[in-house]
């Protein structure tokens, strides 16, 4: 009984240990479930915190973007506010000994033939002293060893002698070579240097070719801002001391069409705020104002040896037209201005726009709009200017000559060229002329009314006097334009005199060019060897 006792006791303290054993199996499991779920509730908030601070700066990416971007807007419209300053302070002079290029020498890297092997020693050869017992025993032995190095220190001297031998062939081979290659290095830069000093003498002289050569290095040099064409054409004539600039100016796109950019959380985007459409057009008005005045100063800066009175500026934009499709180059600005008058300026204070106004000079309306003005001058007008006195084909050239029509010819060639352009003219009868070649009337309303036009063919640059003439012509007549046509060219008094006044001037390039352009008449102006200009005006001539 008591056995069975004990055994029942037995197992009733297996089963309350294994109970125990149970319990806290479930507890050490509910404790890890509750542990696991406090680690997975961090780590949802980690990732959730993380997620956030991820969208944040991803945001702040996008904001500091759309920030850079209209920065960048305004850093660019900045840029295009100080074109004309930037200019300023740079010396446009080119100096002509800067252009000369130093030799190019080549570099010589044959150190290895530069020294001498060193020749054999006979100490390196030669067999040691016997001793002891050989000194007696092996003296013949010992002069055996000397016979054989002293044939083997003889080859080393040949093979030695040799090796030198070569060295100093392909030393002096090589050398000849090199030598060669710095007096040619040294010849071709004597040459280009020749060349520039040919450059300098043939521009103090004023050499068409030499002009126009410069003035291209010297707008070459001028800086822009990315996005600038910069490409341009120019032509010198030397009668008039006038330099002729087409310059191919950018189009208004090169104002930054968006004035601010932001960016927008809902959607993830970065907006645009156009630019308005006035602010645009100022800007670009003003840029082609600034491009204007910044070539013409930095011809004239360039210029210390004064070799150009005059510059004339056409700004014309390569584009196309959207109603054609075809290329078209309108010119939206365009001046004549003497050196004189340009020096009076001020440029670091002056406005631009206000500036050209100052100096006559024609702009466009809408200069975004590409709305185009005459050119005071064609730039082909230039190119095709007078026939070279040295010219070998001009005796098979069938253009009539200008200078070979008699004074009534001549003047019924101006009256049609006229009749042509529109107005109505009217041939003078050469007694009766008053110093007035040709009466024309412009039937225009407001803009219209009486025109006395006097032509000059001279060979030499017409002086002053004769548009001063004119003037008083004008004034006798009441007229309200004159215009002074010549086969050669004018100076600087003459378009300082002209300036604000109701005078045109038109010299021999731009009459061969209205002469083919309106009366389809190709012509040539060269005047005959013995030809001199009459020292008084005379009606027709």
């Amino acid at each position: 009984m008591a056995r069975r006792t004990g055994l029942v006791a037995a197992a009733s303290r297996i089963s309350r240990e294994a109970d125990r054993q149970r319990a806290a199996q479930i507890r050490a499991n509910a404790a890890a479930q509750r542990e696991a779920m406090r680690a997975r509730a961090a780590y949802e908030r980690a990732s959730a915190a993380d997620a956030k601070e991820r969208k944040r700066l991803y945001e702040e990416s996008r904001a500091a973007e759309a920030t850079a971007l209209t920065d960048a807007g305004d850093e660019a419209l900045d840029i295009l506010s100080t074109l004309l300053a930037a200019t300023l302070s740079v010396d446009d002079h080119i100096d002509f000994d800067s252009l000369k290029q130093p030799a190019i020498l080549p570099t010589w890297g044959r150190s290895d033939l530069e020294t001498s092997s060193v020749p054999p020693v006979w100490a390196q050869f030669a067999p040691p002293e016997p001793a002891g017992a050989a000194k007696v025993f092996g003296k013949a032995k010992h002069e055996q060893a000397i016979a054989a190095a002293r044939t083997a220190f003889e080859l080393a001297q040949r093979e030695d002698a040799a090796r030198e031998a070569a060295r100093v062939a392909e030393w002096t081979r090589v050398r000849g070579l090199f030598d060669e290659a710095v007096r040619a290095a040294h010849a071709k830069a004597a040459a280009q240097h020749t060349e520039v000093d040919a450059f300098r003498a043939e521009f103090e002289a004023g050499e068409p070719d030499a002009v126009v050569s410069y003035f291209d290095l010297v707008l070459q040099r001028s800086t822009y801002p990315e996005g600038f064409p910069q490409g341009f054409r120019i032509a010198f004539v030397p009668g008039s001391r006038q330099l002729v600039i087409e310059y191919e100016l950018p189009g208004a796109a090169i104002v930054p069409a968006v004035k601010l950019y932001k960016y927008v959380k809902a959607s993830d985007s970065i907006t645009e705020t156009a630019r308005p459409l006035a602010q645009i057009r100022a800007a670009y008005a003003s840029v082609v104002a600034q491009v204007t005045l910044r070539t013409i100063h930095e011809v004239f800066e360039a210029d210390r040896g004064r070799n150009v009175d005059t510059v004339v500026f056409n700004g014309v934009v390569d584009t196309i037209d959207p109603g054609s499709g075809k290329n078209i180059r309108p010119c939206v600005v365009t001046v004549r201005t003497t050196r004189d008058v340009f020096a009076e300026l001020d440029l670091a204070r002056v406005d631009p726009l206000a500036c050209l106004k100052h100096l006559s000079a024609a702009v466009s309306a809408s200069p975004a709009e590409l709305t185009p003005v005459r050119p005071v001058l064609e730039f082909n007008m230039v190119d095709a200017r007078f026939v070279a006195e040295t010219d070998a084909l001009s005796g098979l050239d069938q253009r009539p000559n200008l200078m070979e029509l008699t004074p009534t010819e001549f003047e019924a060639l101006i009256q049609n060229l006229f009749t042509k352009m529109g107005l109505e003219a009217k041939q003078t009868r050469p007694s009766r002329d008053g110093g007035v070649d040709c009466v024309a009337y412009d039937p225009r309303p407001i803009f219209g009314g009486k025109v006395v036009i006097q032509a000059k063919r001279y060979k030499n640059t017409v002086g002053v006097s004769a548009v001063r003439d004119l003037f008083g012509t004008l004034q006798n007549e009441g007229a309200s334009k004159g215009i002074l046509v010549t086969t050669s060219g004018y100076g600087q008094a003459s378009f300082d005199f002209a300036k604000n006044k109701p005078i045109e001037l038109i010299d021999g390039a731009n009459l061969l060019y209205l002469l083919a352009e309106h009366a389809q008449i190709e012509a040539k102006i060269l005047p005959p060897e013995d030809w001199h200009d009459p020292a008084v005006d005379v009606p027709g001539l």
